[in-house]
């Protein structure tokens, strides 16, 4: 049978319309079958038939508080000056939750009854059936309870045991069977040699099956053999109601999983409008439809989510579980590819009255970015991608009372920041640290435009040899700015175990065939090596690798750890962590920015007592390269 690379980049709600039509034509089912099931392990099941009551709650007229009944027409006219005395055997004291008795139809509650010897004196009517729970006032017999495909909470539970059920008609869980392919897939815990991958992604789709709940069934892991794969697809979708294929499902030599699902079923899409998440495989095997994931992580979690989570919710008969949304304004230029919906990761903290969105790392490897991530943000495929401080709508991975605790730092990358919202988190769960690495000029940027509340800087000005202080007088005209040190910090060339090379200092950058890695444009790292070569007389064109940037300290150390490059100029704690030499260049302060006004904001103040903390001054300097004797300390503001 011929094979085809892609069918077509099919926008994503046609695809989808598309895979549930040939699931249909392949005659796999609609719904999963329904059963019976104990109340109390019904919770989170979805109703397949609707819950009717068959009794009434509260199946008695009932007293709603401590006190006497009576017969409101006995109270009229009580008052402050005119009291009324009701005589025992016209009242009944009753206690909340007891059947009112026959003849009486009012509570008065206990604090307001007064006693003269046995008489009751009431100094207020009451009127019928006050403080009185009347029969079915809950819930009266014969009364729809839940309609069928309703996802069943805790509160639902105890409604139907008041209204009489002891068990309830659910759908069954759907089967969801996660299997993994690839020569170079190792299973979890084994030791990885250059060239092979943990199948982290299988125990990711799985968990996800589960959070919406399906049951799962993890599968080994299949080698690139078209005829393996497709004897273990048709085995998987013998005992599960989706098949999850993991990896495969690009255009490679040994990419299968488009021809497998061609080859046993029905393959309706192949290549969807979706980045990432691009090379998807939907289709159908043995009447049991079929998802080909991608193998990069972020690009298997949101294709679950695009395709996989609607699927399962039509099998369980419910509406798919929609996050809640907002909007929020950009903290920084997002670029996207016209075409092609492009699903952004952006962490989130409200600056001021304004929700705040940063755009993290965007490739589909990186799964952290979902970690750390507050909200999705979709760019449709007609848009050329956002400005900075363009109001957009996030779809929430958070609630906005946690988001409304994140101290939102933009601008240079220093691994105590991440220490920091560590020790924060720690200290107090609700507060979240959350920084974004654009450089120490684009956190400058981001604090004039109201988008953070911190700006990281180590901006050295050649003209003064001063740093950072000049920046903000140019950036933040006319501000009342604060600015607190939070270090000082070594800042040299990171380089390979033992200096092989016995590189000495900048000088050294232009050596015939030497490979350095940069920063980007606007960091103060990249600022402090265009100033040293400037002061060496230096033309840059003479150093290899000098256009090539890398966004934090410790992915120039990872460049240099991998035999990529050999050195960049970075502080020497990245150096430390990944076990490289490191060639001192200079120490230099890094500081904090921010409005003077926000020193005394309450969601930032956990940052100053933290800095005040001699523990974490300790912990800072384990890491090394670091001088924290300024921690806190006030330059200006």
């Amino acid at each position: 049978m011929a094979t085809t690379p892609y069918i077509h980049d099919v926008p994503a709600a046609q695809a989808l319309s598309a895979w549930q039509q040939a699931c249909d034509a392949a005659g796999c089912p609609v719904r999963v079958e329904p059963e019976t099931m104990p109340l109390a392990q019904a919770v989170g099941r979805v109703t397949a038939e609707a819950v009717w009551a068959t009794r009434s709650s509260p199946s008695f007229d009932a007293a709603a508080m401590d006190g006497i009944a009576v017969r409101a027409a006995d109270t009229v006219g009580a008052g402050e000056t005119t009291p009324v005395l009701i005589e025992p055997g016209e009242y009944v004291v009753v206690d909340t939750g007891d059947p009112l008795p026959d003849g009486f139809d009012a509570v008065v509650m206990r604090e307001q009854v007064h006693y003269s010897n046995e008489a009751a004196e009431l100094r207020s009517a009451v009127a019928p059936f006050q403080h009185v729970r009347s029969i079915g006032e809950d819930v009266a017999t014969a009364e729809l309870l839940l309609p069928e495909g309703h996802r069943l909470r805790p509160v639902d539970i105890a409604a139907a045991a008041a209204a009489g059920a002891t068990e309830l008609v659910v759908r069954r869980q759907p089967v969801v069977a996660v299997l993994p392919t690839g020569d170079e897939i190792r299973p979890i815990g084994t030791r990885v040699a250059p060239g092979e991958i943990l199948d982290t992604n299988s125990l990711m789709l799985a968990a996800q099956a589960e959070e919406i709940g399906c049951r799962t069934i993890r599968l080994p892991i299949v080698p690139d053999d078209r005829a393996v794969i497709g004897a273990a697809v048709r085995g998987a979708a013998e005992q599960a109601d989706l098949v999850v294929l993991i990896a495969g499902s690009s255009a490679g030599r040994d990419d299968y999983s488009a021809q497998v699902v061609e080859d046993n079923g029905t393959l309706a899409v192949h290549g969807v409008a979706v980045r990432p998440g691009h090379p998807v495989v939907l289709g159908a095997v043995d009447a049991t439809p079929v998802l080909g994931c991608p193998g990069y992580p972020v690009s298997a979690a949101l294709t679950f989510e695009i395709f996989a989570a609607p699927l399962l919710s039509r099998l369980e008969g419910s509406a798919p579980r929609e996050r809640p949304r907002a909007r929020a304004r950009l903290a920084r230029k997002l670029a996207s590819s016209m075409g092609m919906d492009d699903w952004v990761r952006v962490r989130l903290g409200r600056v001021g009255e304004l929700l705040v969105a940063t755009p993290l790392p965007r490739g589909a490897g990186v799964l952290t970015s979902l970690v750390r991530a507050d909200g999705l943000l979709v760019v449709p495929a007609g848009l050329e991608g956002h400005h900075p401080g363009e109001e957009v709508e996030i779809a929430l991975l958070r609630g906005l009372a946690e988001i409304r605790r994140t101290i939102v730092a933009v601008g240079s990358h220093d691994l105590v920041l991440d220490l920091a919202a560590s020790q924060l988190r720690a200290t107090d769960p609700a507060i979240t640290l959350a920084s974004s690495n654009v450089g120490s000029l684009g956190g400058l940027v981001a604090l004039r435009d109201g988008l953070c509340h911190l700006a990281g800087s180590h901006l050295l000005d050649p003209a003064t040899g001063e740093y950072t202080l000049p920046y903000v007088d140019r950036v933040l005209a006319g501000r009342d700015i604060a600015v607190i040190r939070l270090l000082h910090r070594d800042q040299g060339l990171i380089v390979a175990p033992g200096n092989p090379l016995g590189l000495t200092g900048l000088d050294d950058v232009v050596r015939p065939g030497l490979r350095y890695v940069n920063r980007q444009r606007g960091a103060g790292t990249r600022v402090l090596l265009d100033h040293e070569i400037s002061r060496r007389e230096i033309n840059p064109e003479q150093i290899t690798g000098y256009a090539r940037e890398e966004h934090t300290h410790l992915a120039v150390a990872a460049a240099v750890a991998a035999g990529r490059v050999d050195c960049g100029l970075g502080v020497f704690a990245a150096a430390r962590a990944f076990e490289l030499d490191f060639v001192p260049v200079t120490r230099e302060p890094y500081d904090l920015v921010l409005d003077a006004s926000a020193l005394a904001d309450p969601v930032i103040e956990p940052l100053w007592e933290l800095l005040a903390d001699e523990r974490f001054k300790q912990s800072v300097e384990a890491l090394g390269g670091y001088d924290t004797s300024e921690m806190g300390r006030r330059i200006r503001g």
